[in-house]
């Protein structure tokens, strides 16, 4: 069978030269499984996978470094944009030229023309695969001409697409604080391949980086000082209290308070985790210190990113957990394994700084008996009030559960009904995100709309007088405002306010 490896090339934009790299596989027996080049995003830039018996693995990799073609790091790209003054003899230019070919630099723009105003004066820029050498040849350049600097060495706004895979990787390190460069790499190899797929779905390649950056950027920016939660009160019984808590990105968190305990659903990313816990004191919506449990909806990051910093016992199902431990939001679905989806979660999970539970309590399987169109996986008591945890259909994503109770009205609904017109514009463009990455938040979409229906009709047959939601049930999504129903639609309920730190 071979072992399958991945490798980054960088190649001279020339002919030949991706028939050279290949050659070097086919040298040492190695199969080509999957290869991506695109010019329009970096002409010297070529992806490869390749299964190779184990000890032609190192010499495929020797071979390609011995041509200059392997990357096996990635450097800070670096740019110059100089004016420098020519001498006024045969050959200046030339000989100006000898200095950027020699260490490697790129031209991305040059200006030159001797009727000018200063005349010699050629402006250019100049792009380098990093800033060590920009300093370097900046160096050269100084003590042979006369020049000025229009840009430093460390500007990025005149980089051009000759080192776009470098620059990618730079702005992903700085998003991440660091990483190392296997890490890095790997990375960037599998943001490449949900490039190779989207591509083939016709989605422009642009887009999706932007999408991957913009994700990184948004969660990082709103965490610490650019926190902020909108935040509903609610309750529910005389002696029971609820705190819904929207964070800026991702999924809401629901605080179920009674006298002697406290029942989180949903966590937010783990990104938030000090956040939450600074808003939940001021918030007077109950000591983490408390907590009897929290109930996991299901797998994605941002809603069960933070379970693992809570001491508390996670429930959750079995598949909801085969989610968390393959690294595949699409497990055990028929979209499980698509490049996409797993590629999304290991964006999302690094982006969010993911922390899965550590103390578990598997939800048992479903039974004969079922509310509505669901059936019931667990019966228990908080507060003195009854509670079922309802199987979801796995539309949205294999394992999903609904919390819910009919005597309260009550009715946690996770990502299968939400109140998507009570977004706000930053939380509908974040979500957006995502959609440019995996196509659709559902792994089956034809189930997500029976649970939708589903939910939607068992939420209507509860309303009667005296619930909390003015004789009509709480539907507590797993994004947006606590909402209730007008009709099929769904309309946000009681006050909402502002949290800043």
């Amino acid at each position: 069978m071979g072992r399958r490896f991945f490798f980054i090339t960088r190649v001279p934009d020339e002919p030949g030269s991706l028939e050279e790299a290949a050659s070097v596989i086919r040298a040492y027996r190695g199969n080509i499984n999957r290869i991506h080049y695109d010019r329009r995003i970096d002409p010297g830039t070529v992806f490869f996978e390749a299964t190779a018996d184990e000890e032609m693995v190192d010499r495929i990799r020797e071979g390609l470094a011995a041509k200059g073609f392997l990357r096996d790091s990635l450097p800070a790209p670096g740019c110059l944009r100089i004016a420098v003054y020519l001498p006024h003899r045969p050959g200046s230019l030339h000989e100006l030229l000898g200095h950027t070919t020699a260490a490697g630099a790129n031209i991305a723009f040059a200006d030159f023309d001797d009727s000018g105003e200063p005349p010699h004066r050629l402006t250019f820029t100049l792009t380098l695969e990093d800033r060590a050498t920009a300093g370097r040849l900046l160096d050269v350049l100084k003590s042979r001409y006369r020049i000025e600097v229009l840009e430093s060495a460390e500007g990025k706004d005149g980089l051009d697409d000759t080192v776009f895979y470098l620059r990618f990787a730079d702005e992903l390190r700085s998003i991440l604080g660091g990483g190392e460069e296997e890490f890095l790499l790997r990375l960037l190899h599998e943001v490449n391949h949900i490039v190779q797929e989207l591509e083939r779905r016709g989605e422009d390649p642009r887009t999706v980086f932007a999408s991957i950056l913009a994700t990184g950027r948004t969660i990082r920016d709103t965490c610490g000082p650019g926190f902020y939660a909108d935040v509903q009160r609610f309750s529910p019984a005389g002696d029971l209290a609820l705190t819904c808590i929207q964070p800026p990105c991702g999924g809401n968190i629901y605080l179920l308070a009674s006298a002697d305990h406290l029942l989180m659903v949903d966590t937010g990313y783990g990104i938030y985790h000090d956040d939450l816990v600074k808003a939940f004191a001021r918030l007077g919506a109950g000591d983490p210190g408390r907590l009897s449990a929290i109930l996991v909806t299901h797998a994605d990051a941002d809603h069960c990113g933070g379970a693992g910093l809570f001491r508390a016992p996670a429930r959750l199902t079995r598949a909801s957990l085969g989610c968390i431990r393959a690294r595949d939001r699409a497990f055990g679905s028929r979209s499980e394994g698509l490049v996409p989806e797993t590629v999304y979660t290991t964006l999302i999970n690094r982006f969010s700084r993911f922390t899965p539970p550590s103390e578990i309590e598997l939800l048992g399987e479903a039974g004969e008996a079922r509310t509505g169109d669901f059936p019931v996986l667990a019966r228990f008591s908080f507060g003195g009030y009854p509670f079922e945890v309802l199987q979801g259909l796995d539309g949205h994503m294999a394992g999903q559960v609904y919390l819910a109770s009919r005597d309260l009205g009550v009715l946690f609904t996770g990502d299968s009904l939400i109140n998507l017109d009570g977004l706000t514009p930053e939380r509908r463009s974040f979500n957006s995100l995502a959609v440019n990455l995996i196509t659709s938040v559902n792994v089956d979409r034809d189930l997500a709309r029976r649970e939708r229906a589903g939910l939607l009709a068992l939420a209507s047959s509860w309303e009667r007088e005296g619930l909390p939601g003015g004789g009509r049930c709480l539907v507590c999504g797993g994004h947006g405002p606590v909402s209730v129903l007008e009709g099929n639609s769904l309309v946000p309920f009681g006050k909402i306010e502002r949290y800043r730190p």
